[in-house]
């Protein structure tokens, strides 16, 4: 069994034990509970809001992550304008711990 979460503006398929990082959610060490998008069993496929009304992802934030820093530069000839910045993205480690139909 598996199913397609949403969590962040992206979408991520999740099956039971599995690790992943998505964008930052809360406190480590406490347990969430994510809206499936798609849910598969088997055969079955549930897609529609009226089936998925009862399905629900449980997951554990494990801990915190950073990404990768990105640096910008923006420059206008002639006209001594510069500007530097940067970004580093904070994302949550979770854990999948159930996936229920309802």
């Amino acid at each position: 069994m598996y199913a397609v979460i949403a969590t962040g503006g992206k979408q991520y398929r999740v099956e039971e034990g599995q690790r992943l990082l998505v964008e930052r959610l809360g406190d480590p060490e406490s347990d969430i509970e994510l809206s499936p998008v798609l849910l598969v069993d088997g055969d079955d496929v549930l897609a529609t809001p009226e089936a998925l009304s009862g399905a629900k992802v449980t997951a554990r934030i494990v801990g915190d992550a950073k990404g990768p820093k990105i640096r910008g530069f923006t420059y206008k000839n002639k006209s001594n304008q510069r500007r530097r910045w940067g970004h580093r993205q904070h994302y949550a480690e979770i854990e999948i711990l159930g996936i229920a139909r309802g």
